[in-house]
């Protein structure tokens, strides 16, 4: 499995508070990375006013997709996040700078 065991259990439950998603401390690099993503992805959607099946219709990315990543219980591919910076027109994928700055 790409990513070794790390990604055996979603990105959420490597939070140290998993209830506390999307704002957790989290150690674990890739699940900071997907925490972000859904944080952006959150901010996007209610900054533009749009629901997960208007997305959905939109990035061609399944609604329940959409919905697993914001809460934080799957790992998305490069293609969904992609598809969802470009129908929504804003970079999800946090900068190197910016990530450091997460911890």
């Amino acid at each position: 499995m790409v990513g070794g065991l790390a990604r055996s259990r979603p990105p959420r439950e490597l939070a140290r508070d998993p209830e506390s998603w999307p704002h957790a401390v989290i150690d674990d690099p890739a699940a900071d990375v997907i925490q972000a993503i859904a944080r952006t992805l959150t901010e996007a959607l209610k900054s533009q006013a749009k629901s997960l099946r208007r997305v959905a219709d939109g990035s061609g990315v399944n609604r329940q997709a959409i919905a697993d990543l914001i809460a934080g219980r799957c790992w998305p591919d490069i293609a969904t996040v992609a598809r969802l910076e470009d129908f929504l027109a804003v970079p999800l994928y946090p900068p190197r700078s910016k990530r450091c700055q997460l911890h």
